[in-house]
């Protein structure tokens, strides 16, 4: 009987990286998808201090590029069946509106939405002959709750929910799951390493330039109380093995409560809220 197979993207690190970890833990053979291969050096270390690295396999693939799709889809039909999409690859474009060149937005888009369309139009197939299979977008809270100096991610993340929403409806028929996973704040390279700010943004004369640092420092202090990227996999990993899962999984401190508040208030309260937030 064959190990189920699952394909996380953006696996050098982040959900990612833990996600194809505990997938492996849980006897899946794992395609861990990078742009660098030089970033796997903390995946495979991981996974061979955890005992399963012979169940982990690096492959290249930048979510963006058509012909490493391609060279991907090669391989994974060299094997015959595909169980598991992660859609995870993506970062967090900040800024605000006036300054961002749309070029940014594009950029944030082709990674963040498009990316994960492209792949999942390439595996589709597959899943469809087999009649299973399960895609799983990772989003973000911000997939459904605006904050001011993110618009590029936070669009992003409202695309990919609808986008979502609508491959779930045209799926049921094959018998492949589409889910969501809306986490909050994690312990993640996101908001450091991974958050590109528009260069006018972040200098002191912009006019945004004292938002943009409340911003920072909001994120920055709200830091102590990020969760565990372990929680996000090990929810990802529970969703791969559970018959017909929901589509929406909210994870992490008041999530659930902030898209509560977001649905029930009115918007001039929500607004003030927001905005009491970064002052």
């Amino acid at each position: 009987m064959r190990n189920k197979m699952a394909v996380v993207t953006g696996a050098s690190s982040g959900f990612g990286l833990v996600t194809s970890i505990e997938l492996a833990k849980k006897g899946y053979t794992v395609i861990a998808t990078m742009r660098n291969l030089n970033s796997s050096t903390n995946l495979l270390n991981e996974a061979t201090s955890v005992g399963v690295r012979d169940l982990i396999h690096i492959k290249e693939l930048d979510v963006t590029v058509n012909q490493s799709i391609q060279n991907l889809m090669g391989y994974i039909e060299s094997l015959g069946c595909i169980d598991v999409l992660v859609n995870n690859a993506g970062y967090a474009g900040a800024g605000f509106v006036e300054e961002i060149p749309i070029d940014e937005f594009r950029k944030q888009f082709e990674t963040n939405v498009f990316g994960a369309i492209n792949l999942t139009q390439a595996v589709l197939p597959i899943m469809r002959q087999q009649q299973s299979g399960k895609i799983i977008n990772v989003s973000s809270i911000s997939g459904k709750v605006g904050f001011p100096g993110l618009s590029p991610y936070v669009s992003s993340k409202y695309a990919l929910e609808g986008w979502s929403e609508s491959l779930r409806l045209e799926m049921i028929p094959f018998g492949i799951d589409v889910v969501l996973i809306e986490p909050g704040s994690f312990q993640t390279n996101i908001w450091s390493s991974g958050k590109q700010i528009t260069e006018k943004s972040l200098k002191r004369e912009s006019p945004y330039y004292k938002t943009m640092q409340s911003l920072e420092s909001h994120i920055n202090k709200e830091a102590s109380n990020y969760g565990d990227p372990r929680d996000v996999a090990k929810l990802i990993s529970m969703i791969c093995d559970k018959k017909s899962p929901s589509l929406r999984y909210p994870i992490g401190k008041g999530v659930k409560l902030t898209i509560l508040l977001k649905t029930i208030l009115p918007w001039k309260i929500w607004e003030r809220l927001v905005l009491k937030q970064i002052k």
